[in-house]
């Protein structure tokens, strides 16, 4: 009772960690199947895995649908504010230091929410049992689109790919045509495909293959005058794929008609922040959809530099067409953030993502608890300020023996 009394946040820790052993979700889901599929798998580097509670924490972030983001952000700051600003001290506290406290509490959320968007860290890479199909992405940008992140060269787009397992990717840059005649380094050993995303009236369009400039004013105004642009890429032997959320949230009744008018395909999961709120009965939806017309379902990265991780692969086999061309797996803490309400955004995603560890994430967590339990708990001399010294010098510390006295008192 004593311990739990001292480290309440801990021991809460280690009982979250063991309940959600019985009821873990899988590494990675057949987006299309819905099952756990037995050919592919994530590997985690050794480092991702020995600093597995700050790896999962910032993965974690990565994986918030735009709005449970902002109410995590929102709720995590107030609690981390209110928590700093109540703590218990010795010593008395200054109303000048319980402030600091509070703006010191919201600020450790605010960098956690920078560090997953920008730091670089080892990041999990798939690993497929299949030779015959290729790791590929269908969707990425680099700085030459208007919200690519300064500085993200093919180069440095191509090697965060390979990091994570990818062979190729096409390069669909927001209305600039990358025709494949700048391929990436040799020592990085990915192919970089042609492509282009295409802004029309209400929707994104991503054009693979053979692509060519186009007036993109043509295809403005309407959603009739928007659906000829599928037949204008087909005429240059590209493949259009409709993007998320954009068809999601502006053309879903007119699905239909964008089905006539030649599209060859739907994103079913986008690991960007609005489109992550894509719901899986919707994704239903479309796979049905895609199936019943024999239309290309894919996955997209959709990264314009700021993540450091992704949530979706596909592998694509050669010389297949349509529906069966493509398997889509993707981090099941991803798909699922269209199925929870915004609001509980700061309870329900630490409790998914603590579902989705694999046993050496979870012993890296509980040893990591374990550290910090020892180091708390060692005695300090009077004055003396906190520091991983003291851990050290007490583990090697030795006990000291009482003095005898030489006498014995009458």
């Amino acid at each position: 009772m004593n311990l739990l009394r001292r480290h309440p946040v801990a021991i809460a820790l280690v009982v979250l960690l063991l309940v959600t052993a019985f009821h873990p979700l899988p590494s990675l889901v057949d987006a299309i199947t819905g099952s756990a599929p037995g050919d592919v798998d994530l590997d985690r580097p050794t480092l991702y895995v020995l600093f597995a509670p700050l790896s999962n924490l910032l993965d974690a972030l990565t994986f918030l649908s735009m709005a449970r983001a902002t109410w995590a952000l929102v709720v995590w700051v107030l609690a981390f504010a209110t928590w700093g600003a109540l703590r218990r001290s010795p010593a008395p506290v200054t109303v000048r230091r319980r402030v600091g406290r509070a703006l010191g509490g919201g600020l450790v959320v605010l960098l956690l929410g920078v560090a997953a968007v920008l730091l670089p860290r080892p990041v999990p890479r798939l690993t497929t049992t299949n030779a015959a199909g290729t790791v590929i992405d269908y969707h990425t940008h680099t700085e030459a689109s208007h919200d690519g992140r300064p500085g993200w060269t093919l180069a440095r787009m191509a090697a965060w790919h390979r990091r994570q397992g990818f062979e190729a990717t096409y390069v669909t840059d927001h209305n600039i045509v990358y025709d494949g005649s700048l391929p990436a380094p040799p020592d990085i050993g990915i192919s970089l495909l042609p492509g282009v995303e295409w802004s029309v009236y209400r929707l994104h369009v991503v054009a693979i293959g053979p692509v060519e400039p186009l007036a993109r004013d043509s295809f403005g105004e309407s959603t009739a005058r928007m659906t000829r642009i599928f037949a204008a890429l087909e005429r240059q032997g590209a493949l259009s794929v409709a993007s998320l959320p954009e068809y999601w949230r502006n053309h879903w009744d007119d699905l239909g008609a964008l089905v006539v008018a030649g599209v060859d395909g739907f994103e079913i999961v986008n690991c960007a922040p609005k489109a992550l709120a894509f719901p899986s009965a919707a994704r239903s939806e479309m796979i049905t959809l895609a199936a019943g017309h024999d239309l290309l379902v894919v996955g997209a990265s959709d990264n314009h530099g700021w993540g450091q991780v992704t949530c979706v692969w596909n592998v694509s086999r050669p010389g297949a067409q349509g529906f069966s061309n493509n398997r889509v797996f993707a981090r099941p803490l991803a798909l699922v953030q269209g199925d929870w309400q915004p609001w509980n955004a700061a309870v329900s995603q630490p409790w998914l993502m603590l579902r989705s560890l694999t046993w050496s994430e979870r012993v890296s967590w509980l040893t990591w608890v374990v550290i910090i339990l020892l180091y708390r708990a060692m005695p300090r001399r009077q004055g003396q300020s906190a520091g991983f010294g003291i851990l050290a010098r007490s583990l090697g510390q030795r006990p000291r023996r009482e003095a005898v006295p030489d006498q014995i008192p009458t």
